[in-house]
C-alpha cells in the first residue's frame, strides 16, 4: 500500500505532530502501511518477570498457572512513514502499580484501548536503522539498539534472527512451523515505558487480520552471546522455549502514537 493510496484511507487520515530527534525530524503518529509480523506468547516464571519490571513502577500480570505473560515479536516493516526497517521486541505484560490487574488479562487486551489496563513493558527492542532507534529512545524511552535482523515468513514457516552488534554473530533465533490455526484479529497494543523519570502510556492501533495458531514446532534458541538481550532471554527461561500461541500476518498496518504521561 503506497502513501498515495493511503491518502484516501481513513485509518491514516489522522492529525500528526512533528518531533525532532538526533537523527532528524519525524511526525507522530508513525504510520506503518505494509508490514509482516510473527508474535509468540510464552508463560514464564512470575518472580523472574516481576524482577524486570518492579523498579519501573509496574507489576507483571498473572496468567494461568500463576505464570507471567511474555511476548516476542518479529516485524518486517516494508513501508512506513519513516522508511523500511525490521524490529524485534521482548515484552512483559504489566499494569502500573496501584492498578488492580484484571482476573483474565488476555480478555482485557481485547478491550478498546481507552479501557484496557494491561499493556506491555518492552525489555529489549533491536531495530535495523539509526532513525528508528533514535525515535524510539528519544520519544518513548524504548530500549532500542541498532543491529541486523533477519525475517523470513513463508506459509506457516518462520525463521528470524537477531545479530549481536558487538560480535556480528547470532544473538538469538526463532524458527519452526506454526501449528493449526484460525483467522483472527491482530491485537491493539498498550505500551508502558519510562522517559526522563515519567511513565508513558502509548497506544498502537492495528489492523489487517492474522492467523492465530498453536505453536507447532516453533521455538527460541539463545545463542552464545553475552549481550544484555541474550541475558534477559536466559533469565526468563526462554532458551529452547516453545510458545503457547502464535500470531502471524503479511497484512499488518498500524499507527504508533505518542505516549501520554501517567500521573
Amino acid at each position: 500500500m503506497s502513501n498515495v493510496k493511503s491518502q484516501n484511507d481513513f485509518f491514516f487520515q489522522y492529525p500528526r505532530t512533528p518531533f525532532q530527534t538526533s537523527e532528524g525530524a519525524l511526525d507522530l503518529p508513525i504510520f506503518y502501511y505494509d508490514n509482516s509480523v510473527l508474535m509468540a506468547l510464552f508463560r514464564v516464571d512470575y518472580d523472574k518477570a516481576q524482577a524486570m519490571v518492579a523498579d519501573e513502577g509496574l507489576d507483571a500480570v498473572r496468567v494461568s498457572g500463576g505464570k507471567a505473560l511474555v511476548g516476542i515479536a518479529f516485524y518486517e516493516y516494508r513501508e512506513t512513514s519513516i522508511a523500511d526497517y525490521n524490529e524485534v521486541g521482548l515484552a512483559i505484560a504489566v499494569v502500573p502499580k496501584g492498578i488492580r490487574a484484571p482476573k483474565f488479562p488476555m480478555l482485557d487486551m481485547l478491550k478498546p484501548l481507552d479501557k484496557a489496563s494491561v499493556g506491555y513493558f518492552i525489555v529489549d527492542l533491536p531495530v535495523t536503522t539509526p532513525a528508528a532507534c533514535a525515535g524510539g529512545r528519544e520519544i518513548w524511552g524504548y530500549p532500542k539498539f541498532v543491529t541486523n535482523i533477519d525475517f523470513s515468513l513463508r506459509g506457516n514457516g518462520f525463521d528470524g534472527s537477531v545479530t549481536d552488534p558487538d560480535t556480528g554473530k547470532n544473538l538469538l533465533r526463532m524458527s519452526g512451523n506454526a501449528g493449526l490455526g484460525v483467522p483472527g484479529p491482530l491485537l491493539d497494543l498498550v505500551l508502558y515505558s519510562r522517559l526522563q523519570g515519567q511513565m508513558l502510556r502509548a497506544l498502537v492501533n492495528t489492523r489487517g487480520g492474522a492467523k492465530i495458531c498453536l505453536p507447532g514446532s516453533m521455538s527460541v534458541e539463545v545463542c552464545d552471546s553475552e549481550h544484555p538481550m541474550a541475558d534477559h532471554f536466559r533469565e526468563l527461561g526462554l532458551n529452547n522455549a516453545k510458545p503457547f500461541m502464535l500470531f502471524y500476518s503479511h497484512a499488518l498496518q498500524l499507527r504508533l502514537n505518542a505516549g501520554a504521561v501517567l500521573p
